[in-house]
């Protein structure tokens, strides 16, 4: 953005608009979050559509909204546990005294309320709008203090003129107003706002000849996860990634590159940065030469000899001592067997401050949703520290070193 405001390229935001005429001041916040580059899904209820169409709110959105719960496609395709699961932040708004109502009381009779009550970990905000004298009821103020000590956050509502011709407080707060609660809340919940992270994921390819190569079985699964849980953070992040079928990330500066030699000279070109995570399964050797045309089959005889050569050490180039180290430098080592062992031989090699050792092979590691590490830390006078985690999913592992590093920049 050249605006000057905050960008929310990294973040997934899910907008439910409930019944009221203030529905259509959310067409416009709809649009002003795309131009700051977040990522909108929305739910439409019943009574927001008596407002606003459904395709106006596709047309801005970019994709159509979700109005029904008992949909056989709606919920295969996402599903209501699965919507308040990716979302970075539920939004309703307008709020109305019903939505409220239902909220507070832990209703679940259409696709909206049964959302935020799946949402039980996920930071929920709402705008409230409705009439003043709706607002100022009791029982109003007493779901409102329900849903206050429960921790979902408010923006409004303002006083003014209400759609009745009635005077007072109920008013739907503007969207400027809207969007900058929305943005102070990803700004005091985006730690490394500020720093620069360069990840490497996913295998290299090294040519033999213009159709066959030598590469490995990284899927790139978990080094575009930590890529995407550091923009989460708030992180101005560079994925250097080889051959993979996976998206780019949210909110990610993507180098696609094929060879070690090419992955190194676009990590050399990310720098200066403060965060290095090299998680690429990088080819250790190359062919020395490559065939300007396919290797062909001789007759029965002999293979052709395959002499190889050592190709560059990413990680340890990269950890060298110097003004433009970054500051803390991550590796991986994937091993088949003497896991730790060979991680700690690797770890002082390389010169890097962690490294994550994990088994891959047998189904693990490499392709895997799931994956099991062990931290090992340099520390004081040289010692290394070792922390095994748990096995969990490649998002988690991703989450849980970030949340590892923000404590290391504190």
């Amino acid at each position: 953005m050249n605006d000057g405001s905050f960008s929310l390229s990294h973040r997934r935001l899910l907008l439910i608009i409930s019944g009221g005429i203030a529905a259509y001041k959310s067409l416009d916040l709809i649009r002003r979050l795309r131009e700051r580059g977040a990522q909108v899904r929305c739910v439409l209820t019943s009574g927001g559509a008596q407002f606003i169409t459904p395709l106006s709110v596709a047309a801005l959105s970019g994709e159509p909204p979700l109005t029904q719960l008992f949909s056989a496609e709606n919920e295969q395709q996402f599903g209501h546990i699965r919507l308040s699961r990716e979302a970075d932040l539920i939004v309703v708004a307008p709020a109305s005294a019903n939505m409220i109502a239902k909220m507070a009381h832990g209703l679940a009779d259409n696709l909206a309320s049964a959302v935020l009550l799946a949402a039980t970990d996920k930071p929920v905000m709402i705008a409230p709008a409705m009439n003043g004298r709706m607002w100022e009821h009791p029982a109003t103020q007493a779901n409102m203090a329900t849903l206050a000590s429960r921790g979902i956050m408010k923006i409004g509502p303002a006083r003014g003129a209400l759609a009745c011709g009635e005077e007072g407080a109920g008013r739907m707060s503007e969207v400027d107003a809207i969007l900058s609660a929305i943005e102070s809340f990803f700004a005091q919940n985006a730690p490394l706002q500020g720093h620069r992270a360069l990840v490497t994921s996913g295998p290299t390819f090294e040519p033999m000849d213009p159709v066959r190569f030598i590469g490995n079985r990284s899927s790139g699964k978990q080094g575009h996860a930590i890529a995407a849980a550091l923009a989460a953070a708030g992180a101005d992040v560079t994925l250097v990634t080889g051959p993979t079928a996976l998206p780019e990330p949210l909110g990610v500066r993507v180098i696609p590159i094929e060879t070690a030699k090419e992955m190194l000279a676009a990590c050399k070109s990310a720098l200066p940065c403060d965060i290095v995570v090299c998680a690429a399964a990088v080819a250790d050797w190359r062919p020395k030469t490559q065939s300007t045309f396919k290797i062909k089959k001789n007759g029965g005889h002999a293979a052709p000899p395959l002499t190889m050569t050592e190709n560059p050490d990413i990680l340890a180039t990269l950890s060298q001592k110097g003004k433009s180290r970054p500051k803390l430098v991550i590796g991986f080592a994937a091993e088949t067997d003497a896991v730790i062992d060979n991680a700690k031989a690797k770890f002082a090699r390389k010169g890097c401050d962690w490294i994550l050792a994990n088994q891959v092979g047998g189904g693990k590691g490499f392709g895997a949703e799931e994956n099991s590490v062990t931290l090992l830390r340099r520390e004081a006078k040289g010692t290394i520290s070792a922390q095994a985690w748990p096995t969990l999913s490649k998002t988690a592992i991703a989450q849980k070193l970030v949340e590892e590093i923000v404590k290391k920049k504190g």
